[in-house]
């Protein structure tokens, strides 16, 4: 199957629109950020849908949507087998932006030309509107000259009649292009990215000026729709949630758990790389919280013992992967008439992994949740959460009840502390990683930054430094601290502490934790660094 067909299939699954609700559709050429430009769209209160790139003409049409999106992709246009798309389409009068190569397959689809760019460009890019493009509809309320993000290296070199200009970069003559009487428009750049500036208004201007959208879907609308999935699947059967006390596990559980109330079990997994205190606070939540049936499971000692030696981070998450599944597969034994199993599986999680091995996504990183459970376990995949985006989880979470320190909590690996603890771990090392940890993540709290802080925590490096306490030398560990800001955890900026609270942090950590005597902080920003270190 495509990458498109995997996306469509998926997105189809499990957020489907009733046919008297307003929609859009992603038209899915291979790009990373499609999900992206549909979690964009719902910021204005509009289902969308990524669907596969070649849906015909009368598929779309029956589909009846409001507007069309065609997104960006790795191929171009001329390329062996590069995805085309149904002229017919553009027939239909429904409102079409493409994006990139999206704008490239329009023009080309309609006569236009398209040509490897004289200077290809990757990055931030000063865009200009043309004269007379600033009263269009798709740039209302954006100044005539912005920051766009370009990833290309093919352009619209080659308009046809029928098609005008309204945007340029110093080497690309056609940024943006409209067709002088039907509402169809294309844009080089990405506005569904945060380092496109007015990006999302760009994309509402198109949702809500020329689709005519009115911004009627709410995430309460997906839960019930989820709800009621839930219970036509699972029928009398039992569900098994994974339960991690993260975020993403705490909210399919809490809706897995309103869906069908008593047939649910959770299984928490002890694997010995949780934060401090973790398996207490998990135990309090879900015994307190959703009275539901929580079974424990220690296997700390498994673990560690696997892990014992393994210092590269692909083998760590495998091994994990692999041990967790026994672990998890010995105790659903003793859970009867359990047929399905609910994971808290992310979007960004599926693309990171490259979950699809015909697709174009890159694998940047692997994760135990996705596609790492084999045929053999006996479980049916339930995954309601796999196209939404964090703050999307987060705001089904707040729908669904469930206490703000829950649902705001920072994200955390499934592979746990393994992959913040770089190099071998052991249970020394990890003790120093967890109280380090804690610090940070306590004084952050102190300092009221944590909920302005997507994602906080420390990494232990393999690297030991002199230094100097008291009258003795020292010959201890390098201890980093990672935060950073971010909307979408696609891409992500490192935060700016104030030097006054950083420097409490640092000095905290290395006057309580023995093992540390230097504190390094973390300025990479994602792209090109990861959020994680491994």
């Amino acid at each position: 199957m495509s990458a498109t067909g995997t996306a469509a299939s998926a997105a189809h699954a499990s957020t489907s629109a009733s046919s008297s609700e307003e929609k859009v559709l992603v038209l899915d050429f291979g790009s990373q950020t499609a999900q992206l430009i549909a979690r964009r769209v719902r910021d204005q209160n509009v289902f969308c849908q990524i669907v596969r790139h070649d849906l015909t003409a009368e598929r779309i049409k029956a589909l009846n949507p409001k507007g069309l999106i065609l997104s960006g992709g790795p191929a171009s246009v001329y390329g062996e087998g590069s995805p085309k798309v149904d002229p017919k389409i553009f027939e239909l009068g429904i409102p079409v932006l493409g994006i990139c190569y999206g704008m490239q397959i329009t023009c080309y689809s309609l006569g236009g030309r398209i040509l490897p760019a004289h200077s290809r460009e990757f990055g931030r890019s000063p865009c200009s509107l043309l004269e007379g493009a600033a009263g269009n509809p798709l740039f209302q309320g954006i100044p005539s000259t912005f920051t766009a993000w370009m990833s290309h290296g093919d352009q619209v070199e080659l308009l046809t009649g029928d098609y005008e200009s309204i945007a340029s970069t110093a080497t690309c003559p056609n940024a943006a292009m409209r067709h002088r009487t039907l509402p169809i428009y294309g844009i080089q750049f990405h506005p569904e990215v945060t380092h496109t500036e007015f990006g999302g208004q760009l994309l509402a201007n198109f949702v809500k000026n020329i689709c005519g959208c009115k911004g009627t879907w709410r995430i309460s609308s997906l839960i019930e729709q989820q709800k009621q999935k839930i219970r036509e699947r699972v029928g009398t059967d039992r569900v098994i949630c994974g339960l991690s006390g993260g975020v993403d596990s705490s909210v399919v559980a809490a809706l897995i758990s309103e869906a069908i109330g008593d047939q649910l079990s959770c299984i928490f997994v002890d694997n010995g790389l949780l934060r401090k205190d973790e398996r207490r606070q998990v135990e309090e939540q879900f015994t307190g919280h959703f009275k539901t049936d929580l079974h424990v499971v220690d296997a700390s000692a498994r673990f560690l013992g696997e892990l014992a030696g393994v210092s590269d981070p692909q083998k760590k998450r495998k091994i994990i992967g692999k041990v967790f599944i026994d672990v998890f597969r010995d105790e659903a034994k003793s859970i009867e008439n359990a047929k399905f199993l609910a994971q808290g599986t992310l979007y960004p999680d599926v693309i990171e992994s490259g979950a699809n091995p015909d697709g174009p996504a890159a694998t940047i990183k692997s994760h135990h949740n996705v596609g790492g459970l084999p045929e053999e376990l006996g479980f049916e995949l339930i995954e309601p959460l796999r196209d939404l985006f964090k703050d999307e989880v987060r705001r089904m979470g707040l729908e669904l009840g469930l206490p703000e320190t829950m649902v705001w909590r920072h994200p955390f690996p499934g592979p746990g502390l393994s992959v913040r603890c770089l190099g071998e771990v052991t249970e020394e090392r990890l003790r120093v990683l967890r109280e380090a940890d804690a610090i940070l993540i306590e004084e952050l709290y102190a300092a009221g930054l944590y909920r302005e802080i997507q994602q906080a925590f420390v990494v232990l490096l393999p690297v030991q430094t002199v230094g100097v306490m008291g009258d003795d030398r020292t010959y201890e560990n390098v201890a980093a601290i990672r935060a950073v800001q971010t909307e979408d955890f696609m891409t992500a900026d490192w935060y700016q502490f104030p030097w006054d609270i950083l420097g409490k942090i640092s000095t905290r950590i290395i006057n309580s934790v023995r093992g540390i005597n230097r504190v390094v902080y973390d300025v990479s920003s994602k792209p090109p660094a990861t959020i994680e270190w491994e």
